[in-house]
């Protein structure tokens, strides 16, 4: 259930760079307590949206209004909220505790405070005994480690991301979800830039879809499942070595490509509106050795490009 105040208030905003419209005519509320995702593909304008939300320019139009602690301003009070951007910013040569100290200090804490946050977190993600090693000694992984401990040292109230999850590996890309969730545990609200969409799909509350600048679609991930695609989705698991390339002449196919993580025995259908998925099984299975059937929602990846592809032909030459 929403507040009836949100915490976040984007009105109408718009930014125009030499003569290119960036955003345009953007509006969105983001509630206390939320994962609001903002998605969209390069060029759509989200690291434009960020940089106004968090004050490094200002929108051409609109209004951008942040309710923290009882007080309404147009910019996010430093001590209240973090900032973890896509550019990381990390001083590599200074050793990682002081960094950490350092940052709890800008965000407000006292030095005593700010350290025994610092070794706690340290200690969390089993780098405590590297604690005295500059930055750049650190892997790529453990770098963003520090870096999002830097962006939420002082347990803010708003953390913004954007593209967290870019250059992990995958047990590192599962750290930073589980820190995310924890965030949101801990009464933080977040804004998420992401474009793993696996991984938004499984954090995000509601999500916000970008295009040229404009929102395409928002809602929660199971409104945007429901209002731009009610095809049935089968995935089918094959014996070794078999294929279900015959099946792309069904008449119920719309679509038949590999499984969700590309497995060679999966296949993942798409029927058309309207088909019947047991007239389908029933042929399926006497043309393809089928060892297993699952039916799943369409995954945000499908909406994300169907979405795209729909408004991009609303303007021809829109993208190349």
């Amino acid at each position: 259930m929403h507040s009836p105040h949100p915490l976040v208030t984007v009105s109408g905003i718009g930014k125009t760079f030499a003569g290119r419209r960036a955003v345009h005519d953007l509006s969105f509320e983001v509630h206390r307590g939320e994962i609001f995702s903002l998605l969209g593909p390069n060029g759509a304008g989200k690291t434009t949206t960020v940089r106004m939300l968090i004050g490094v320019i200002r929108p051409d139009e609109g209004r951008i209004t942040v309710s923290l602690e009882g007080a309404t301003s147009t910019a996010l009070p430093p001590t209240l909220t973090a900032y973890l951007p896509e550019d990381r910013g990390l001083y590599r040569e200074i050793p990682v505790l002081r960094t950490l100290v350092y940052f709890g200090r800008l965000r407000g804490l006292e030095k005593d405070e700010a350290t025994r946050r610092a070794l706690d977190w340290l200690e969390r993600v089993n780098l405590l005994d590297r604690k005295d090693e500059r930055v750049d000694a650190l892997s790529k992984g453990n770098q963003q480690r520090v870096q999002l401990i830097a962006a939420i040292i002082h347990r803010p109230t708003l953390a913004i991301l954007d593209e967290p999850f870019t250059g992990l590996d995958p047990l590192s890309q599962e750290f930073f979800l589980g820190l995310v969730h924890e965030l949101r545990a801990s009464g933080t609200t977040v804004i998420l830039c992401a474009h793993q969409m696996d991984l938004v799909e499984r954090v995000a509350d509601r999500v916000l879809l970008m295009n040229r600048g404009r929102e395409i679609l928002s809602g929660t991930v199971e409104e945007l499942h429901g209002r731009l695609d009610s095809r049935a989705h089968i995935r089918l698991t094959l014996e070794e070595g078999t294929s279900a390339s015959v099946l792309q002449d069904d008449p119920d196919v719309d679509e038949l490509g590999p499984g969700a993580n590309g497995e060679p025995n999966e296949a993942h259908v798409r029927l058309r509106d309207g088909s019947s998925v047991s007239r389908f099984l029933a042929r399926a299975v006497t043309r393809v050795p089928v060892r297993s059937i699952s039916t799943e929602p369409p995954r945000l990846h499908d909406v994300f490009l169907r979405a795209v592809r729909e408004d991009d032909a609303r303007i021809p030459g829109a993208r190349p």
